[in-house]
């Protein structure tokens, strides 16, 4: 898989040892920061199922996802996926440890949380148990006492705008001005949104699914649109049992 040919369709992911995935994801080497975004998706547009992706995901989703999180920096997650999604501390991975070190990198990514409230609970292990302290990224207006609760929990605080909203550009350049520039987004849908609306995105790695739920669900991006369309070009596919796991990156 590469960026100048796509990778068959026909090839199956679950041949590929994690090697081989670190080397096919890997992040550009002249890049400042890059901002990749790893979404799955069903047949008719739902990105999640009662509430979570889980139940339209894969074992092989499942395992390219551990991957493009053992190559990140840093994770950047939306304050309600970490609240939907009962997220944790990213945990070190012996396969992936020789590779990270000799990138220069932590034992495992930060968790970034975008939140302009700071409504999370910050006593749960994300904040209190990371081998790496957990970033909170606000806006300048954010709730002093909050401000204050999210630091007393460990975690670090970053301003990534000059109101109550963070704004992304902001965000994506303070945690590169940390070092952390192979930058990786889980969503949800509302942050996406914001990502792509605001022209950041670098990447899309999208898994779509091959389910159908109807129903209202989100998209994978669910906020204002954009006046004219962004443009992707497919940089690697592949599938396994009707999974498509595709690569885009910004044309």
């Amino acid at each position: 898989m590469t960026d100048e040919t796509p990778a068959a369709a026909s090839e199956g992911a679950g041949d590929w040892s994690l090697d081989v995935l670190a080397e096919a994801y890997a992040y550009p080497s002249d890049a400042d920061v890059w901002l990749r975004a790893n979404m799955v998706s069903t047949l008719d547009g739902a990105a999640q199922h009662d509430g979570r992706s889980q139940p339209i995901s894969s074992d092989t989703d499942m395992r390219i996802f551990g991957t493009l999180r053992a190559l990140a920096d840093v994770i950047v997650v939306g304050a309600e996926t970490v609240r939907l999604e009962g997220y944790r501390p990213a945990r070190a991975r012996e396969a992936f440890a020789e590779h990270r070190k000799s990138a220069g990198q932590s034992p495992v990514p930060a968790i970034a949380v975008v939140s302009a409230s700071l409504d999370l609970d910050f006593s749960l292990p994300l904040f209190t148990e990371p081998l790496v302290p957990t970033l909170v990224l606000t806006g300048a207006t954010a709730p002093v006492d909050r401000i204050h609760a999210a630091r007393e929990a460990g975690a670090e605080v970053l301003i990534a705008g000059d109101g109550a909203r963070v704004e992304t550009d902001k965000a994506v350049r303070a945690l590169a001005d940390r070092g952390l520039k192979r930058q990786l987004t889980e969503g949800g849908p509302r942050l996406l949104a914001q990502f792509v609306s605001d022209g950041v995105l670098d990447e899309l790695c999208l898994t779509l699914s091959p389910m159908l739920t109807a129903g209202r669900a989100q998209r994978i991006a669910d906020g204002p649109g954009l006046d004219v369309p962004d443009r992707f070009e497919l940089a690697s596919i592949l599938e396994e049992a009707g999974f498509l796991f595709t690569q885009y990156r910004r044309k």
